[in-house]
């Protein structure tokens, strides 16, 4: 189930099969992106609703007219400056895309993992691969290869275990579909990375009423991420304190000393450093929702770099009780 042969990997994906493929942002559930019967296969596997389109992984920047039929000077320039890396761009889909992949909107998000493994993967299969997470539709996304297993088990013909993700969050999704790019999720690029690179980026505003229509990028539903245990956030400054009666545990970030009265805590860092933050936060859930607690509170991450993708993170996996 898990190894690191790289040519079973190849010939599963070309038969149409499902592997679990290493990137730096999170694990990813690969099929041929323009083999429809193998998406099908990726709904399937992770209970997906098919309104909820995926990202399509190309090797190389040359790879793009495969898949999109008209590359604005735009996405050729934020193509030089951040791929390979955790930035996608959603663009005018080619027609041998099918629609399946987009949720049967017009466009296609596109983009070029920089993880060596996923990239050699690509190359060496000569597929375009649509990988959305690799672990059931709305719950934690997977950082390790042990993590697919444990949530798709069998579901997945093979995972490639190519270490931790070492970004940790999914990639920023930018819309250059119109004539102002739309930041439609924040992710490994931050927004003012963004910023430097374009001027200005328009954000786009969640619409919690269209939770069943086709959405423009992949994590945008109002409850995405969430772990099984019930998830409460707290400020950035707020004092943590456990729930009475509950079993708490206690996600933080800081150098604050030891807090008593939770069940369980994990310190992402105590310097705050939002790279290293990000790359332990999805494992760190993890730790939290199987410890047989009651409730986990979660501080927020101040509002800038990555915070803003991991704050954009706790909110979606909320269940109520923010403070």
């Amino acid at each position: 189930m898990i190894g690191t042969d790289l040519s079973l990997a190849v010939g599963i994906l070309r038969s149409g099969g499902l592997v679990g493929m290493p990137t730096e942002t999170v694990y990813g559930l690969a099929a041929d992106a323009l083999n429809v019967d193998a998406v099908a296969r990726i709904f399937s596997a992770k209970g997906r609703p098919t309104f909820d389109p995926l990202i399509v992984h190309l090797w190389d920047v040359s790879e793009l007219s495969r898949v999109v039929c008209r590359v604005p000077e735009v996405a050729l320039r934020l193509a030089s400056t951040c791929w390979p890396g955790p930035l996608t761009l959603v663009l005018p889909k080619a027609e041998c895309v099918p629609d399946l992949v987009t949720a049967g909107l017009p466009g296609v998000g596109v983009r070029v993992p920089s993880h060596p493994m996923a990239r050699r993967l690509l190359r060496e299969s000569g597929c375009v691969l649509a990988a959305p997470s690799a672990n059931p539709f709305g719950g934690i996304s997977p950082t390790t290869a042990e993590h697919v297993v444990a949530g798709l088990g069998d579901r997945v013909d093979y995972v490639l275990d190519g270490g931790p993700s070492c970004v940790g969050v999914e990639s920023t999704v930018v819309s250059l579909m119109g004539d102002v790019p739309v930041l439609l999720r924040p992710g490994g690029v931050s927004p003012e990375r963004l910023r430097e690179l374009l001027g200005h980026v328009e954000v786009a505003r969640p619409d919690t009423s269209c939770d069943d229509a086709a959405q423009p990028a992949p994590g945008m539903l109002s409850r995405h991420y969430a772990p099984r245990t019930p998830l409460r956030l707290i400020s950035t400054t707020a004092l943590a304190e456990p729930c009475p009666g509950l079993r708490t545990g206690l996600l933080t970030w800081g150098p604050e000393s030891e807090i008593p009265g939770f069940d369980r805590i994990f310190r992402l860092c105590r310097e705050g450093n939002p790279e290293i933050c990000a790359a332990g936060f999805f494992a760190a859930l993890r730790d939290l929702d199987s410890a047989g607690l009651d409730v986990i509170i979660a501080r927020q991450f101040l509002d800038s770099g990555l915070g803003v993708a991991l704050n954009d993170r706790l909110r979606r996996g909320a269940t109520g009780g923010n403070d």
